[in-house]
C-alpha cells in the first residue's frame, strides 16, 4: 500500500536534479512556542496546515493567490504536501521548515504552498504520481518544485537540512534547483513536460470499442490465487512485514467463499480471512486497554504496531469482523466489531454526528515531558503494571497475583516485549505492548481458575489500565471531518448494527447519515463538501473544498448500507440523488469510468483513475457495487449497463493484477452472479417482518439487496418497481420472496425456510 510507506530511502541524481524518498504514515503534532513568525497558514482550518502556521517560511496554502505570485514574480513553486499523523512531515518540520537559513532561502527564491493531502488528495495523486515516476518511490512529506503554470520539474520526498553522506541536504538541493533555473530553465521545462506528456498516456484509463467485461469466475480465481501466493500462513496477512490490515483483502476472500464453498479454493479463501482476522485480533495492533487498531504492524506477527489510529481502517475493519460473525457465528468476531464501534464512539466522534479523523502515533510521556514518543500513550511497563494489579487471587495456583495472571497473558516482561530491532529510535525500551499469548482456556488452566473468574480477572485489569491512560496526555486528534471517511464509517455503524439487531448502533449511524446531509451537503450547489472542522467552540466548520469521487462513492455506499439496515426510504432517495451527481461531476463519456476530482478543474494537470483499492477501496470499485444495488433498488436499468461500461474500462488491470483491486473484482462477481433482491412483505413493526428481516441480516449475502414492501404503493419503491404490488403477505403473515431480474421465487413465511432458500 503505497500510501502508508515504512521508511524507503533512495538516492536519484539525474540532469541536476536530486530526488531523495523517505515515506511514512505517522507523527505527533507541534509543540507550543511563543509564535516568533506567523504566515498566512494560520488562518487555515488544517491541523497539517495549522502546525506550520509559525515557520520561518512564507507559506502559502493551495490557491490563486500563491498562483499569481508565482507568475508575476516568475518564480518556481516549492509544493510540500503531508498529513497531520505522519512521522516524516514532523522531521522534516522540525530539522528544516524551523531552520531560519532554509526558511530564508525558501522564501526569497521559491512561492511556497503546503498541501494537507487529506483536504486535497486530487493535487496529492497528481504530484505523487510525478514523484513515483521519476524517482521510483514515494511518500509523504512529498517535495515538489513547480513551474508558475504548476508543471513539475523536480520531485522527492523527505529531505534532511543539511548533507549527510551521500544523501543531498534540502539546502543544497534548493540552491542547486534556484541555480539551474536561472541558467536552464527551459530544459526543466520541457524535461517536467515531457514527463507529464508521458504520465497523462500511462495513466489513461479507458475502455477500447467493442472491448467486453471479463469473466467473473475467471477474474475472482486469479485474484485469490495471487493473495494465496502473497499470503503468510504463521500470523496471517499478505506479506512478511511490514503488515497491513488490508480489509479489502479480506472482504474479497469471503465473499470468494461464498460462491465456491463446497471446493477447497473456497475453504482456502475463507481460512485465510478468518486467520487473519484473529491474529490481528490477539495482537498488539488491536489495543487491548482502550479499544480500536492501530495503522500497521512493523513485524510478522502482528505485534508493535506503528501506533496512529486512522477512522478508515475503524470503518472497514468494523464491516470485516461483523463478515467474519455472520459467516463463522464466531462470538470473538461479533465482539471485536462493537470493540471498534465503541473506541470510535468514544474517541472519534463529535457532537454534531460526525468522525473525526485519526489520532497521531507519538505523544508525551508524561506531562513534564518535552519531547514526543511514539506509542508512549499505550505501552506499559512491568512495573507499571505490578504497581496496579497488586491482589492476590484467591485460589490462584502458587499465590500469583492479578498482576501475574495479566502478564503471562498479555506477553508482559520484567525488560519490556519489544525487540530492539522492532524500536530503531529507542523510544520503546523497557516498554510492553500488549499482545495474547494464550487462550483463556490455556492460561486458566495455567493458574487453575476458571475461565470465567480469568475472563472476569482481564477484564477488570484492562478498565484499571484503561483508568490510568486517560491521566497520560493524550496524542494528537485530528478533528478534521471528511465526508468520504465518515461514509466508510457510516456502512460500519449500519452494517454491524443491522447483523447484531443493535438499535443505538442503528441511531448512531442516522446521526452520522443526518450530520453529512446538514454538514457535508451544499443543498443550493447540489454538491457535497469534502471536509468540515470543530471550530475552537466544538462547532462545526465547513470548508469551500468541493467533494471528489471518493466522497460521493463512500457516501453513496454508506447511505445504501443505512437504508438496507433500516428501511427508511428517504436514504435510498438521497443515495440515489447523490449517484446523479457524481454521473454528472465525474464519468468519462469518453473512456468509462469516473475521474477521482472534477476534470474541469484547469490546476490539477492529470485526470486521474484510481486503480488500486489499497488501504482505502478505489472510489471506481465502490461506484461499480453502488450502481448495481441501486439499479436494483430503484429499477434504473442503465446504471446496470454504467457498471458494466465501468468495470470493462479497468479490464486490463483486472485480468493481470486483480491482486490490486480485490473490491472491484468483487463487483464483476457480482454482475456475473446478478443481484437477488430479496422483499419482505409485511408491517414495518410487526414481529414477523423483524424475524424475517434479522433471519437476511444474519447471512453475509455478497450478491443480494434488501427491501420492505409495507403495502404501501403510492410509495417510492411501488412506484419505481411495479413487480412489488404483485407481492403480498401469505396468510396474514409476514413473507419473504428471492427475486433475480424482477423475476420471484415461491414466497416463504417461516425464517428458517427463508435461510434454506437463501443459502442455495
Amino acid at each position: 500500500d503505497d500510501a502508508h510507506k515504512c521508511c524507503v530511502g533512495q538516492l536519484l541524481m539525474s540532469s541536476g536534479a536530486v530526488f531523495f524518498s523517505m515515506a511514512s504514515g505517522s507523527d505527533g503534532p507541534d509543540t507550543l512556542k511563543s509564535p516568533k513568525h506567523t504566515n498566512r497558514l494560520s488562518k487555515e482550518k488544517s491541523s497539517y496546515l495549522l502546525q506550520h502556521a509559525h515557520n520561518p517560511v512564507d507559506w502559502y496554502p493551495w490557491g490563486q493567490e500563491a498562483f499569481d505570485k508565482a507568475q508575476s514574480e516568475d518564480k518556481p513553486i516549492f509544493l510540500s504536501v503531508g498529513y497531520s499523523t505522519c512521522h516524516w512531515c514532523h522531521v522534516m518540520e522540525r530539522e528544516s521548515f524551523e531552520d531560519e537559513e532554509i526558511g530564508k532561502i525558501l522564501s526569497e527564491n521559491f512561492v511556497c504552498i503546503k498541501v494537507d493531502r487529506e483536504e486535497r488528495p486530487d493535487v496529492d495523486k497528481v504530484y505523487m504520481t510525478f514523484v513515483q515516476a521519476t524517482s521510483g518511490g514515494g511518500g509523504w512529506p512529498m517535495s515538489v518544485w513547480l513551474t508558475p503554470d504548476l508543471r513539475p520539474f523536480i520531485g522527492g520526498t523527505y529531505f534532511p537540512p543539511r548533507d549527510s553522506g551521500r544523501r543531498p541536504g534540502l539546502k543544497t538541493v534548493l540552491l542547486r534547483i534556484i541555480e539551474q533555473w536561472q541558467s536552464n530553465r527551459e530544459t526543466l521545462k520541457s524535461t517536467g513536460e515531457r514527463v507529464l506528456e508521458a504520465l497523462r498516456k500511462g495513466t489513461e484509463i479507458s475502455a477500447s470499442p467493442g472491448e467486453t467485461l471479463p469473466s467473473g469466475p475467471d477474474v475472482a480465481n486469479r485474484c485469490y490465487q495471487q493473495l494465496a501466493h502473497s499470503y503468510e500462513e504463521e500470523y496471517g496477512g499478505f506479506r512478511e512485514a511490514p503488515k497491513f490490515p488490508s480489509p479489502v483483502n479480506l472482504m474479497f476472500l469471503m465473499s470468494f467463499w461464498t460462491v465456491n464453498r463446497t471446493s477447497s479454493e473456497g475453504a482456502e479463501a475463507l481460512q485465510m480471512a478468518l486467520h487473519t482476522l484473529r491474529m490481528m485480533a490477539l495482537g498488539g495492533i488491536h489495543d487491548h486497554v482502550a479499544q480500536g487498531f492501530h495503522r500497521y504492524s512493523t513485524d510478522s506477527s502482528w505485534h508493535v504496531p506503528h501506533f496512529e489510529k486512522m477512522l478508515y481502517d475503524q470503518a472497514q475493519l468494523a464491516v470485516a469482523y461483523i463478515t467474519a460473525y455472520q459467516v463463522s457465528g464466531e462470538c470473538l468476531f461479533a465482539d471485536v466489531a462493537r470493540d471498534v464501534l465503541l473506541y470510535v464512539s468514544r474517541d472519534l466522534s463529535d457532537k454534531s454526528g460526525g468522525f473525526y479523523s485519526a489520532e497521531d502515533a507519538d505523544s508525551f510521556p508524561t506531562v513534564e515531558s518535552t519531547e514526543k514518543r511514539e506509542g508512549a500513550f499505550c505501552v506499559w511497563t512491568a512495573g507499571e503494571i505490578r504497581e496496579l494489579l497488586p491482589d492476590i487471587v484467591e485460589g490462584a495456583a502458587g499465590g500469583a497475583t492479578q498482576a501475574d495472571i495479566f502478564m503471562h497473558h498479555y506477553g508482559v516482561k520484567e525488560q519490556g516485549n519489544v525487540a530492539p530491532d522492532q524500536d530503531p529510535h529507542g523510544e520503546l525500551q523497557g516498554q510492553n505492548v500488549l499482545i495474547v499469548r494464550y487462550s483463556v482456556e490455556l492460561t486458566a488452566a495455567h493458574f487453575s481458575i476458571s475461565v470465567d473468574r480469568l475472563s472476569e480477572l482481564l477484564s477488570d485489569a484492562r478498565a484499571k489500565l484503561a483508568e490510568v491512560r486517560k491521566a497520560r496526555p493524550p496524542p494528537h486528534l485530528d478533528t478534521k471531518m471528511l465526508a468520504s471517511w465518515n461514509g466508510l464509517m457510516l456502512s460500519g455503524f449500519a452494517r454491524v448494527g443491522a447483523v447484531l439487531g443493535d438499535k443505538a448502533l442503528l441511531e448512531r449511524a442516522e446521526r452520522a447519515a443526518c450530520f453529512l446531509q446538514e454538514h457535508l451537503w451544499d443543498e443550493e450547489g447540489q454538491r457535497i463538501l469534502h471536509s468540515c472542522y470543530r471550530g475552537n467552540n466544538m462547532e462545526v466548520d465547513a470548508s469551500p473544498i468541493a467533494g471528489f469521487l471518493d466522497d460521493y462513492a463512500f457516501v453513496v455506499s454508506g447511505v445504501l448500507d443505512l437504508f438496507e439496515a433500516t428501511q427508511r426510504v428517504r436514504w435510498l432517495q438521497w443515495a440515489e440523488g447523490l449517484q446523479l451527481r457524481q454521473d454528472q461531476l465525474f464519468w468519462d463519456s469518453h473512456g468509462s469510468g469516473y475521474f477521482c476530482s472534477d476534470p474541469s478543474d484547469p490546476t490539477v494537470l492529470l485526470a486521474l483513475k484510481q486503480d488500486q483499492d489499497g488501504a482505502e477501496p478505489s472510489a471506481n470499485s465502490v461506484s461499480a457495487m453502488n450502481l448495481l444495488r441501486l439499479s436494483h433498488l430503484t429499477g434504473r436499468q442503465d446504471w446496470i449497463q454504467r457498471s458494466q461500461e465501468l468495470l470493462t474500462a479497468f479490464s486490463d488491470r483486472l485480468i493481470k493484477v486483480p491482486i490490486a483491486l480485490p473490491d472491484m473484482v468483487r463487483s464483476v462477481m457480482a454482475q456475473h452472479y446478478t443481484l437477488k433482491q430479496i422483499v419482505i412483505c409485511g408491517q414495518p413493526d410487526a414481529e414477523d417482518t423483524a424475524s424475517l428481516i434479522s433471519c437476511v441480516n444474519s447471512l453475509f449475502l455478497p450478491h443480494k439487496v434488501l427491501m420492505l414492501a409495507d403495502g404501501n404503493t403510492e410509495g417510492f419503491l411501488y412506484q419505481r418497481l411495479p413487480i412489488l404490488s404483485s407481492l403480498v403477505p401469505q396468510d396474514g403473515k409476514a413473507t419473504a420472496y428471492k427475486c433475480e431480474n424482477f423475476a420471484c421465487a415461491l414466497p416463504v413465511t417461516c425464517p428458517q425456510e427463508l435461510r434454506r432458500l437463501l443459502l442455495e
